[in-house]
């Protein structure tokens, strides 16, 4: 399974390499592409992963999220 996060906040590759990191953390996450032009995340699941706690991964390293859709 994918999900496809909008992320606001971004704006260098520094940010993406935290979002990336914070995103990677997460038990069940595979993979986190994250594209600082297009401002969103495509997190690839090993296992289920509820939003919220995508969600709090990336506010916690500061930045905010738009939306979260599977993809």
């Amino acid at each position: 399974m994918k999900k496809l996060m909008i992320i606001e906040g971004m704006s260098c590759m520094h940010c993406v390499n935290h979002v990336k990191n914070a995103l990677e953390e997460l038990e069940g996450v595979k993979t986190a592409t994250v594209d600082l032009q297009g401002k969103n995340a495509v997190v690839e699941l090993k296992q289920e992963v509820e939003d919220k706690a995508l969600k709090e991964a990336v506010e916690e390293a500061g930045y905010d999220v738009a939306e979260i859709k599977v993809i």
